[in-house]
């Protein structure tokens, strides 16, 4: 009797302080100045309100280091305190990823109404991966899905995906979809051939090694001077392997690389993949929403022929970061290489007329993504997406024309809104260590300026200046100022130059 009383007594206690977490008007309660949501708000309307005066890089790492003066502790700290070391520590520090400055590493922007969504998401935790448990938050997902597969070309009474994390998870789900379809079993790794070009995402060579294929025969078809697959040459190079008994059965396409937005010619790879039994991935993580522009749809013309397609939200629809997705033309490819019956989910099995994402995908717990997804399409509808990536397409071909004009040499003509630059004075042609020095220092000179923030890359041993021109809130402001910072910066290294010569 004594052990009941306190074990009442105890639930007791623990009931009083465990239902602080569970009080719904906890948050609209004032701890300190105002109410901790409203707090939350403010800070939000602060950032977003100046955010255009706000900087787009500023190199600090030391700032940061304040977060370990506030460890996880028993006791609560007030909203004022936490709101403040949040500014300290994220506002005016590195880089600003939803600056519309940021042209580097291929931007998104997080839209505000996508923040709304996660927002509800996250207040009423719906379990998006069963749709026994939440049939709406699922069907809103496939419904998302079944609207991207649509953009590609996709049948609609076999195709289906899942939003995934990022578009690295999403080229996983696919080689995984790709690796059991193809039946390359562990015996048969070695022997296997997977083709792809030189500009491939590096999550692709990743994720080979993730799902057990790090063994496969890589090999990396050769390019045109626009950095797209030579599809004459993935065939003899399939038909070589052929004869030396090996087993072609992956080719990975890019629709939109990384380095300089890149198409690979989409129709001609799918012919040879048909004809010798490949499956043909495409990796539009970057370039798949361009689907929705007439160019778009143009350029990538023969995408609906891959057995996969990757494209992330997080990128193209501009929604914040950990929204990607994975799409297949037979959805029980997905199916066949991740569905497991569980006995505790014996409830959920009479529901499988509605696809879930439990049974096409490796999670299980997830985030419950598609209302980030669906709320901002419902509340914008598709016209000012449409009209968004058209512009950043033009915007990319106005630095192009621009940027020559102050003496920049330029890689090729920019099949969507990413391209490659540098600046090669007359008396340093031919000299690629000093002309690399030369752009690498241009690089720091911009970022340290902090309104804009660009990028590199290398290819051929050559340092490359780099635009990515995709955040909702860049325009022709933006671009200008980095033209002007350009000329400024190359104008005194001219002059410089003019000095060290006189001396």
């Amino acid at each position: 009797m004594d052990t009941l009383s306190s074990l009442q007594n105890r639930l007791q206690e623990l009931e009083f302080i465990s239902r602080k977490l569970e009080q719904p008007d906890e948050a609209f309660r004032t701890h300190g100045s105002e109410p901790t949501a409203e707090a939350a708000f403010s800070y939000a309307r602060e950032f977003l309100s100046t955010l255009p005066d706000q900087k787009a890089f500023v190199e600090d790492v030391t700032t940061p280091k304040l977060l370990q003066q506030y460890p996880v502790q028993d006791e609560p700290r007030p909203a004022d305190e936490v709101f403040s070391v949040l500014r300290k520590v994220f506002d005016n520090v590195s880089l600003n990823a939803a600056s519309g400055g940021h042209l580097a590493y291929i931007p998104g922007g997080g839209l505000y109404y996508a923040s709304l969504g996660d927002y509800l998401a996250a207040v009423t935790n719906k379990y998006s991966t069963v749709f026994y448990i939440s049939p709406a938050a699922v069907k809103m997902e496939n419904l998302l899905i079944r609207w991207m597969c649509e953009l590609v070309g996709y049948p609609a009474d076999k195709s289906g995906g899942y939003l995934t994390s990022g578009g690295s998870l999403a080229n996983l789900s696919a080689i995984v979809a790709a690796r059991d379809a193809k039946q390359v079993k562990a015996e048969r790794v070695p022997r296997s051939v997977v083709y792809f070009t030189h500009q491939v995402h590096h999550c692709v060579l990743k994720d080979l090694r993730v799902a057990g294929l790090a063994e496969c025969v890589i090999r990396e078809v050769p390019m045109t001077d626009a950095y797209e697959m030579r599809a004459e040459a993935l065939q003899e190079m399939i038909e070589e392997d052929l004869r030396n008994q090996l087993y072609p059965w992956l080719v990975v396409a890019s629709a939109g690389s990384t380095d300089v937005s890149a198409i690979d010619p989409l129709n001609d790879i799918a012919d040879i993949a048909e004809k010798y039994g490949l499956w043909f991935h495409v990796d539009a993580a970057y370039g798949g929403f361009f689907l929705l522009t007439e160019t778009g749809r143009k350029k990538m013309k023969g995408i609906h022929r891959a057995d996969s397609v990757v494209m992330d939200p997080h990128k193209g629809l501009f929604m914040p970061y950990g929204t990607g997705a994975v799409i297949v033309k037979d959805v029980q490819t997905l199916w066949r290489s991740n569905h497991f019956d569980a006995n505790y989910m014996q409830d959920a099995i009479p529901y499988h007329d509605e696809i879930s994402p439990a049974d096409i995908s490796p999670e299980l717990s997830r985030h419950f993504r598609g209302l980030r997804v669906w709320l901002p399409l419902q509340l914008h509808g598709l016209k000012p997406f449409r009209a968004a990536l058209e512009e950043k397409m033009l915007l990319t071909q106005y630095f192009y024309h621009e940027v020559k004009k102050l003496g920049f040499e330029t890689g090729p003509f920019p099949e969507l809104s990413v391209m490659i630059y540098r600046y090669v004075p007359e008396h340093l042609k031919g000299n690629t260590a000093a002309i690399n020095e030369l752009n690498a220092r241009i690089l720091k000179k911009v970022n340290a300026d902090g309104k804009v923030f660009i990028s590199s890359t290398s290819l051929n041993g050559e340092y490359w200046l780099r635009l990515a021109v995709l955040s909702f809130r860049t325009h022709r402001n933006h671009i200008d100022y980095l033209l002007q910072l350009l000329k400024k910066i190359t104008e005194e290294e001219k002059l410089s130059e003019t000095k060290l010569h006189k001396a």
